[in-house]
Parts: structure tokens; sequence; C-alpha cells
């Protein structure tokens, strides 16, 4: 057991890095398919990393020094196929002798077999299970799984070693292939106590109808990552101009007032998460009401620190307007507090609506649409359509 304890452990050390910079994508992905990550689909999707992360370091973990492999005589490749039974038939066995099933579940042919099998069955759960594969795909990316460990060890982790450090056994090939086989085949098994993947699809997609903060907060994030961009492009454009100094005020104005007149009340963020700014339904001048959202919500709350400034800058450079400066200043701080204050109470209450929200009568929205049909279900429908519905 000590020697599958290092892959192991190696395993974990190197999940958390795999999974942070596999997260953002996955979020993404996510939100656009479904607009919701159940738990359960994420311990499913990550617990297939960890294991995936698991089997490739119990393949060519522990690693032996170059020293050591080059001074290796050993055999390479084994290309015999099923050896290990002939290998397996010398060992002496009888059915009536308990001590014979110790003397075989000892033996290194036997739990080297065994182990080969059961490396793969979960690959093959995982695949019938959450990807819905069909038996013959089990098969083959059973076989191009356990080829790209054989490789693997026979390039001697591709150059690294000298030659090939473990034996490529056609073997393993057909054990770790029959492991995924086997593994598909015991997937009903899991389906008892789990639900299935289409009854996972409709509990995401029913989730995703609701807009989250945290998928709001995601897309800001994005928006913010694109906002950076706009500011050093205009940065640079304007830089030998009177308005350089404006360049962040006008990417802003530009970005969060201008692009979603365009888009019918989407940032570059929204998009990619699929989400939108909506006026609520038998309300007046929708699109004013949107872009009233923004002006108060991202450019009076979220970037007031760039308002206040300007209105610093114009202070300085004109006595006379001071007053009226301090005034608005005063104003916007307020403001600032009565947001904030809003969303701590809109956190503890069911409905999420902060006071911008309230004053515009806007809310937001998931554009992913989905019917189930026959036991179908179809996302994603013309979001054309859903905009002109909204806009009437």
């Amino acid at each position: 057991m000590s020697a599958y304890k290092i892959p192991i452990t190696t395993a974990f050390i190197f999940f958390p890095i795999i999974a942070f910079f596999f997260t953002l994508p996955y979020l993404i992905y996510q939100y656009r398919k479904y607009g919701s990550i159940p738990l359960l689909r994420s311990i499913i999707i990550y617990s297939f990393i960890l294991y995936l992360l698991c089997t490739y370091f119990l393949v060519i973990l522990p690693l032996p020094s170059i020293e050591e492999v080059k001074k290796l005589t050993t055999p390479a490749t084994q290309l015999i196929p099923f050896h290990f039974i002939k290998e397996l038939s010398t060992i002496s066995f009888d059915w009536g002798n308990l001590s014979s099933y110790i003397n075989l579940l000892q033996n290194k042919i036997f739990y080297i077999a065994g182990f080969n099998i059961l490396l793969t069955i979960p690959f093959g759960i995982y695949l019938r299970y959450y990807f819905e594969c069909k038996w013959y795909q089990v098969f083959l990316f059973g076989f191009l799984l356990s080829l790209f460990f054989e490789v693997t060890q026979l390039t001697g982790l591709y150059g690294i070693y000298p030659r090939a450090y473990r034996l490529f056994d056609v073997d393993d090939l057909i054990l770790n292939t029959a492991g995924a086989m086997l593994g598909f085949f015991l997937t009903p098994l899991f389906s008892l106590v789990l639900p299935s993947r289409k009854e996972l699809d409709e509990k995401s997609f029913k989730k995703g109808k609701k807009v989250t903060l945290f998928r709001r907060g995601l897309s800001y994030c994005i928006d913010t990552f694109f906002l950076t961009i706009i500011i050093g492009t205009i940065s640079i454009l304007l830089s030998n101009t009177p308005l350089g100094k404006n360049a962040l005020l006008i990417a802003i104005c530009l970005y969060y007032l201008g692009l979603p007149l365009i888009t019918n009340g989407q940032t570059l963020g929204k998009m990619i998460l699929k989400i939108k700014v909506v006026a609520k339904e038998n309300t007046k001048y929708k699109k004013i009401r949107i872009e009233l959202r923004y002006f108060l919500s991202y450019i009076l709350f979220y970037y007031q620190f760039v308002i206040i400034n300007m209105l610093k800058d114009i202070s300085m450079n004109n006595n006379n307007w001071t007053a009226i400066i301090n005034s608005s200043i005063f104003v916007l701080r307020v403001y600032f507090c009565l947001n904030v204050l809003s969303i701590i109470f809109s956190l503890l209450k069911k409905k999420k609506e902060f006071l911008y929200e309230k004053i515009t009568k806007t809310e937001t929205k998931s554009t992913i649409e989905y019917i189930e049909q026959e036991d179908t279900i179809v996302n994603e429908q013309e979001e054309n359509n859903v905009r002109i519905k909204e806009d009437k």
C-alpha cells in the first residue's frame, strides 16, 4: 500500500492547482449552458479531475533517477496478449483450500492484474453516468486512456528518461479497457442512488432561471477585465490630448452606457454568462430605465471614486464651484452608503433587490430559455425573440 500512498498524496497536492485554473472556464461554461452550478454536478466534475490525476500519478510514480534508468537492462515491451493468464496458471491453487485464495491475492501477478482492472472502473462509470457515453465509446476511450499511460512509460516520460523506465505491456491495455467496460456495466447500480443526467440537467436549468448574486459578481469581474483593456487603449489614444486625464471616466461611460444601448441591456460580462438587465413588466420607457440602472449602479456606485476625483479636480481649478461640488460629493457618499445598506438587507431577504434596482424598476434576468418536449430539454432559445418580447 505504501507504493500507492505517494502517487495519491501527490495527486491531492496538485489537485488544488489544477482546480484553480479549471474553475473559471468551468463556471463560465456551466453558466452559459445551464445558468446555474448545482453542488452535485460540481462534485462529479471535480472528483473526475481528481480521479484522473490519481490514475496518472499511480502510473508514472514513483520516478526513478536518470542514472538508475540508464543502468536498466530489462525489456521495454511485452507484446504477447493475455500473457498474464499464462503466468497466473503457474500459481498452485486448490479451490477447496482457503489458504490458496489468500496466496492468490498476495501474489504479485494477480494483484497487478487486478489493479489494472480496478484502475479504470471509475473511468467507465463517469463516462456512462455523467457523459452518457455508449458502450463502444467507453471501450474506445478506455483503450485510449490506457494507451496514453503505456506510451508515457514507453517513451520514458516523453524523453525525460533515456529509455522506458516501466514495461509497456499489451496486457495492461487489455485489462485497463476491460476495467472501463466493467465500470460501464456497473453504472446502473449508482443510478439507483444518484439522479440521472437528465434530472441533473433539468434541475440545473430550473435553478438557472434565477440569476444569483455570484453569477452577477462573476459577470462584474469579467466586465472589469474587459474594461481594464479598454481603459488602457483609450489612455494610449488620448495620451496627448486634453481628454487624456479623463480616460477612465470616458471608458466607463462608453462601456456601461454606450455598450448596453447597442446590445439591448448587456455588457460583455453579461453576454458571456447569458444574463441581461431588463425593465420590469408593465413599466414604460424600458431602455431609459436600463440606462439609468447602469448609471446609478456602475458609475455612481461601483465607480463613484472616479466621479468624486473629477469633482475634486474641478474644485481645485475653480473655487466658485467649491460649495456645489462639496455638496455633490456628500450626496454621492450618502448614496453609496444607502446602496451598501440595501445590499446588506437584501442578503438577509429571500428576494435580492438592491436600491438602484428599486429606483429604476429593473432586474437581472437569464437569457437561457428551455422547454421540455418528449423528455428532451431544448435550451438556449433564440435570444432575439426574447429581446423582442421584453421590449414590447
